[in-house]
């Protein structure tokens, strides 16, 4: 398929993570209008709150661009009428992004539209199981904040990963917290790369204040994989900020806060998996944090077109040799 950039019709071979509650219409916009792959976090929305940000979302850019889904939160029929919802709603150059992988019907309705799906994976059986449909692979490392999807590293899923998919287009997630990274995870195979945790500290960028500067103040070793943050996402670990929350779970799951989403106010539980963000109040210092090990090279607040143009010269043109010798080899055989 060639680069990150030319299959989704970017400058830039870096798509930004639909990180749902922190990835607002205003980050997303950002990201695309910088020459990047800016991406939504849908997470649960639905129905006039999916409308209003969908809205805000073709209104703020006219550049490639994307909604994250998550298949095992919502289910195939709420995953169904969203994805049917984005379609209908917007127009050719927003793509449609999945965490996790989705029955088979919703890679051919959106094909059938005419538009791109990205779907990040955690296991090489689910990435060629993507690829087969068409999509671009997005490979996730035990390295990357949020929630894990497998128990790989991330250079050595892209590479076994690329072993044997030579021709789909892989992008490397995790760790990933500088041009350097960046380079060594196209080394390992990748034809782009898709940061989080970068994103999660732009000027942009929904997350709470204190959220941000716990992770500009971070590093790796801060960082835990858990699965204390399940609820409203049971079953799935996640690597978070260490809280008092991680090192006591037998605390009880009493309400901490508060916070809106598309001006509907929700109370938020101990243990509750929801990021805070800044429309949260409360203990925002024993909610989820999630932070990738990238952190310990994401030192201050930045704007999202200045996180793009720090990785444009590692990222322009990715695998371009690599992509040439496969073909050469094929050509002369």
């Amino acid at each position: 398929m060639g680069s990150a950039a030319a299959v989704l019709g970017t400058r830039v071979s870096l798509l930004q993570s639909g990180m749902g509650g922190v990835a607002g219409a205003e980050l997303a916009c950002a990201v695309s209008n910088a020459g990047a792959a800016g991406c939504v976090g849908g997470y649960k929305l639905a129905g006039e709150a999916l409308s209003a940000v969908l809205e805000r979302l073709v209104r703020g850019t006219d550049r490639p661009v994307g909604v994250n889904l998550i298949p095992e939160v919502v289910g195939p029929e709420e995953l169904d009428r969203q994805v049917a919802q984005v379609l209908a709603e917007t127009p050719d150059h927003v793509y449609v992004s999945l965490f996790g992988m989705p029955e088979g019907a919703v890679f051919e309705r959106v094909a059938a539209a005419g538009r791109r799906t990205v779907v990040q994976v955690g296991t090489v059986e689910d990435g060629v199981h993507a690829a087969g449909h068409g999509a671009v692979v997005v490979a996730q490392g035990i390295e990357a904040g949020g929630h894990l999807l497998g128990t790989s590293r991330r250079d050595e899923l892209v590479a076994a990963l690329r072993d044997r998919l030579p021709d789909a287009c892989l992008v490397a997630a995790g760790g990933i917290g500088g041009p350097a990274e960046a380079e060594r995870a196209v080394a390992a195979g990748a034809d782009g790369v898709l940061l989080g945790t970068a994103f999660v500290v732009a000027h942009e960028s929904r997350a709470h204040g204190y959220f941000k500067s716990a992770v500009i103040a971070a590093d790796a070793s801060d960082t835990v994989i858990t699965d204390v943050y399940e609820i409203g996402w049971p079953g799935r670990r996640h690597r978070v900020l260490a809280t008092a929350v991680t090192a006591d779970p037998g605390q009880p799951k009493k309400f901490i806060g508060r916070t809106v989403v598309e001006e509907k106010p929700y109370l938020v539980p101990r243990f509750s998996a929801a990021v805070p963000t800044e429309a949260t109040s409360g203990r925002i210092e024993e909610m989820a944090l999630y932070c990738g090990q990238s952190c310990t090279e994401v030192s201050a607040e930045a704007s999202a077109a200045d996180v793009v143009a720090v990785y444009a010269g590692a990222l322009r043109s990715p695998r371009t040799t690599e992509t040439q010798k496969r073909t050469e080899t094929r050509v002369g055989q």
